[in-house]
């Protein structure tokens, strides 16, 4: 199958309708349909802001975290539309992929 890997990037403290952002993607993601979704937390990063955000015992509620998700062309058109019905703007990555299963059953 072909689609998109595409990665979001945000941080632990930012939140839409009151629960955080990464987790309210990949809500969605799977009510749109999306076979499946993996939220990492980093340990050290920075943002187009210049800020860095840290897993340190200060910033814990600023921990980076990415979002990663294979879909297909339709399931991204779909999630890209509902980021912006909701007005959400997050930067995320989208690479070109081959994705499936190495056997049948």
């Amino acid at each position: 199958m072909q689609g998109y890997f595409v990665t979001f990037f945000t941080q632990q403290s930012r939140t839409h309708e009151g629960i955080p952002l990464a987790r309210w993607i990949i809500e969605e993601a799977k009510k749109l349909g999306v076979g499946g979704a993996t939220l990492f937390s980093g340990e050290k990063g920075f943002g187009h802001d210049g800020r860095f955000h840290s897993d340190n015992y200060f910033d814990l509620e600023d921990l980076p975290l990415q979002v990663a998700m294979a879909l297909t062309a339709e399931e991204y058109e779909a999630l890209k539309a509902l980021l912006a019905e909701h007005r959400i703007r997050v930067f995320y990555t989208k690479s070109e992929i081959e994705f499936g299963f190495t056997t049948d059953r």
